[in-house]
């Protein structure tokens, strides 16, 4: 399994709505809305690392309101 956690930058006020959107998307483990220079963190679990990128490109930076993401894939 590959883990990684998407960071989520969303238009103002979608937060609560993203959220729920993007838990939606298959390989989505968990989202929380954090302050600071992002508003979510996705947590995804998937088999390899190129459904990380079909979660994160098709998946969730299709998603109407999400203005810019950041991969970060987990060594351990």
């Amino acid at each position: 399994m590959v883990a990684a956690y998407i960071m989520v930058k969303a238009n103002t006020g979608e937060a609560d709505r993203l959220k729920n959107a993007i838990l939606d998307i298959d390989g989505v483990e968990d989202a929380h809305i954090v302050a600071g220079d992002v508003d979510l963190i996705v947590k995804v679990d998937v088999e390899n690392p190129a459904e990380v990128k079909t979660v994160a490109a098709d998946g969730i930076q299709g998603v109407q309101g999400v203005e810019d993401t950041q991969t970060y894939i987990s060594m351990d």
